[in-house]
């Protein structure tokens, strides 16, 4: 039974691949034509799009000429010149209606043989949907109230010679529309809003932290040694020095040389790469900001953070009151203050200040089913604790602080317990929205703490970082007390975006090549 479905499919297939390679054929053949009749759109240039759809929709009464009740012109008004794509096409006789499409959405087009002209209005209507076209005119309104251009010139500015999805499905295959994203922007009117907020995202985090008086900077992609967090790196090797290189997996240890130079408060957008696993939320190669403010500390990184996300809120979703889901959350509300211990305690009423042990610690894991390592330690226990019973459970913007020592190599420590750090996560949505920290900027403690990370990379922990000696020298000159942190922009865009996969917000996310 089985078998027959394959087989039928694979017909189903091969029928509509015939059908595509014919309307390719035909749309081939169009552009020959126009082209010996000396109008190839190709050899065209450039065009003078002087408005958008929003821009008509938006000013109508600008653009919108006087007529009488038979249409014919009485005031002439500010003329229109727009390009887009053509999405549909009505052909009736000597009228006919289409719309075309830009970057800010899709508006109608009135043609008629007696504007355009006999030879313009037939090369109209062999025109296929997916063409880019100019067109100029004036706005009205149809009999049904529809904003639309009575058009006065129509121009073939590119010709499409690939079908578009058929209109009613669009491209509703997940992974055809990450591999086309191109046709996916085309057809579906969410992925590009969503692409557009990502942009406008970013934009409102550097003028946020515009003013601030933060100074945006660049550091190497390519790096001889990738710290700065636990990751496992890409590697690969530079010919013209014959010398293995690794792409950066976090920007911090460069942006902190920045900080020890003088520059005090500094932040990059960039793109880091780590060798790991796919999932709806995590992307080998992703866009991860980190900044850094001399003279404060992870309180400091926490008033910044929640001032942040409620400005970038109110600017692009135009509330504080945000939906994901079925979840309602609510970044409008002082943000919740708890320890990682504290918060452990909550859901298990376990209190690991109480445990003075590694084996005490191990134990406990042991009669909750929480799998560990012979290397880990009672930090790291307790990291497994709040992955298990906590993590997902932040759904209202909560910051979970004071985290254990051995998981936090480059933060300072807690002066009344040295078993912690002052670092804290933010969690929404059960989601790491950002990691922060104070700032070690003891050189000594630090090459004590990455002679700990060399151990543990000889152990064979490949996410283990390495000494780093330059950053070492640099910390020796003098590194001010300072704050920093790192945000996910790709999930902090799922959130505002209301997108269930981190591929929804990556214009082009990393797929598997598909075997020819």
């Amino acid at each position: 039974m089985s078998e027959n479905r394959e087989q039928n499919q694979e017909n189903v297939n091969a029928l509509q691949e015939q059908d595509v390679n014919r309307l390719e054929q035909v749309r081939r053949d169009k552009l020959k034509e126009l082209q010996e009749a000396g109008k190839d759109p190709f050899r065209i240039v450039k065009y003078d799009q002087e408005q958008h759809s929003s821009d008509v929709l938006a000013h109508f009464d600008e653009y919108a000429a006087k007529t009488d009740e038979e249409g014919n012109v009485l005031e002439e008004a500010k003329g229109l010149s727009l390009a887009g794509r053509l999405m549909s096409k009505r052909v009736m006789g000597k009228a006919s209606f289409c719309h075309i499409q830009d970057r800010d959405g899709r508006i109608q087009c009135y043609v008629t043989r007696d504007e355009l002209g006999e030879e313009a209005y037939k090369d109209f209507k062999k025109m296929d949907i997916g063409d880019i076209v100019g067109v100029k005119g004036y706005a009205f309104r149809t009999k049904t109230g529809e904003i639309s251009i009575h058009v006065r010139e129509l121009t073939l500015l590119s010709k499409s010679l690939s079908p578009l999805p058929e209109k009613f499905h669009g491209l509703t295959d997940s992974d055809l529309r990450y591999r086309q994203r191109y046709v996916d922007l085309i057809m579906n009117e969410d992925s590009k809003d969503t692409i557009i907020k990502r942009s406008k995202i970013i934009h409102e985090i550097r003028t946020f932290l515009a003013g601030r008086d933060f100074m945006e900077v660049e550091t190497p992609m390519l790096v001889m040694n990738a710290g700065g967090a636990a990751a496992r790196p890409f590697e690969t090797h530079f010919n013209a020095l014959d010398q293995d290189m690794k792409l950066r997996i976090s920007l911090e240890l460069y942006l902190k040389r920045l900080i020890i130079g003088g520059l005090e408060r500094v932040f990059e957008i960039g793109r880091v790469f780590r060798n790991e696993g796919v999932d709806t939320r995590h992307n080998p190669e992703f866009t991860l900001m980190e900044l850094y403010q001399a003279y404060t500390d992870y309180n400091g990184m926490m008033e910044l953070t929640e001032s942040m996300y409620r400005y970038i809120a109110e600017k692009v979703c135009g509330t504080t009151l945000i939906t994901y889901g079925d979840k309602e959350i609510d970044l409008g509300k002082p943000f919740r203050r708890l320890t990682m211990v504290d918060a452990i305690k909550e859901e298990t009423g376990i209190d690991f200040d109480q445990v003075k042990t590694d084996e005490e610690a191990k134990k406990l894991a042991d009669e909750k089913g929480i799998e560990y390592e012979a290397r880990h330690k009672k930090g790291d226990i307790v990291n497994l604790f709040f992955d298990e019973f906590c993590e997902d459970k932040m759904i209202q913007p909560t910051f979970i602080m004071d985290h254990p020592i051995e998981i936090s190599p480059l933060t300072k420590k807690k002066p009344d317990d040295p078993t912690k750090v002052e670092r804290f996560e933010l969690y929404i949505n059960g989601w790491e929205m950002c990691n922060a920290y104070s700032e070690l900027n003891d050189p000594i403690d630090q090459r004590e703490r990455f002679a700990a990370q060399d151990a543990l990379a000889e152990a064979g922990d490949e996410e283990a970082q390495h000494t780093d000696e330059d950053f070492l020298h640099a910390m020796e000159i003098g590194m001010p007390p300072t704050g920093g942190i790192g945000y996910g922009i790709d999930r902090l865009t799922m959130l505002l975006t209301n997108s269930p996969a981190i591929r929804d917000v990556i214009a082009f996310p990393t797929l598997k090549s598909i075997k020819e």
